[in-house]
């Protein structure tokens, strides 16, 4: 069933001269590619914008899209001032419409391969030492009513990295105790298996049977995280969750769920985990999405410059 943000993604895009046809595409990246739902909405918006700047230069059909109108709304963007990732991510869904417009025979040439993504400067990601960590997993009250829930869901976030939307779909059957993992179902709705530390999982069961029972409603549907009124929480309320206790902890003001997620990966690689496992645990197709971690870890990066060149 089509989610309600998707369809009034597509509503919007009807009154364009090519909505009908990046509405298509939106159900062919739902239903045919069984790409996750944020992706979707994201290349939704992204398409919308670049719809409006080709109806401004006179492209009323898809024929008409041509390197030059790409290369001239990619500059558009750069001076307004979007950063590379977002101009990154708009020729992304530029191309991958291409394609499925070839794909349905409407053009005989995408062109894609043509198209040459802006240089992107490398954002290192947000990363917390260790203790501050420890800070942030230590900063629910014992005394407050939601005190095991919100220990359980940090220390399952730190002990395997997942994101947010992940951490709000799991549910109680996902984790299994006796082995040691959790099944998780990430993006493009791909599952992998994560291992679960012992601290992480004894937060876990004690929340399963001191607290989460007393949450359970008929609507629950099994979701781990629960919420005051027994639904399971929202991706929003999660960060919401995060900022709060981040703030209590004095930690910086930028953090969010992923700084965890960062930090998951970024500590693994100190310890001297090996890169293949760290892109698997993550959930990563590509491992160059991984490699940025190896760049954040100074402190290892110091230690084997001292140990190992010949001039100390």
């Amino acid at each position: 069933m089509m989610s309600t943000q998707i369809t009034s993604v597509k509503e919007k895009l009807y009154p364009l001269p090519l909505g009908r046809l990046m509405a298509g595409f939106l159900d062919y990246l739902l239903i045919e590619a069984g790409l996750a739902e944020n992706t979707i909405l994201a290349y939704g918006r992204d398409l919308k914008a670049f719809l409006e700047f080709a109806d401004k230069q006179g492209v009323k059909k898809i024929q008409q899209v041509s390197p030059a109108v790409i290369q001239k709304y990619i500059i558009k963007l750069s001076k307004s001032g979007s950063v590379e990732t977002s101009i990154k991510r708009s020729l992304v869904a530029i191309r991958m419409l291409l394609r499925y417009a070839r794909l349905e025979n409407m053009i005989d040439d995408d062109f894609s391969g043509l198209l040459e993504a802006p240089k992107l400067w490398q954002r290192l990601p947000v990363i917390c030492s260790k203790e501050k960590v420890l800070d942030l997993l230590n900063a629910p009250d014992p005394k407050e009513q939601f005190y095991l829930r919100d220990k359980a869901m940090l220390e399952l976030l730190y002990a395997t990295g997942m994101r947010a939307g992940e951490m709000a779909s799991l549910k109680v059957q996902d984790l299994n105790f006796k082995i040691g993992y959790l099944r998780c179902i990430g993006k493009g709705k791909k599952e992998r298996i994560i291992p679960v530390g012992r601290t992480a999982l004894e937060a876990a069961q004690e929340y399963l049977k001191e607290l989460r029972p007393a949450l359970v409603k008929p609507f629950s549907d099994d979701y781990l995280m629960l919420s005051r009124t027994g639904r399971g929480l929202s991706r929003i309320e999660i960060w919401r969750l995060i900022k709060k206790y981040a703030n209590r902890a004095g930690m910086p003001k930028n953090l969010t769920v992923h700084t965890l997620r960062h930090c998951f990966a970024t500590h693994l690689l100190s310890g001297g985990a090996d890169l293949r496992s760290v892109q698997e645990m993550l959930g990563h197709v590509d491992i160059s999405t991984t490699q940025i971690y190896t760049h954040v870890d100074q402190e290892r990066l110091r230690k084997v410059h001292r140990q190992f060149h010949p001039r100390p």
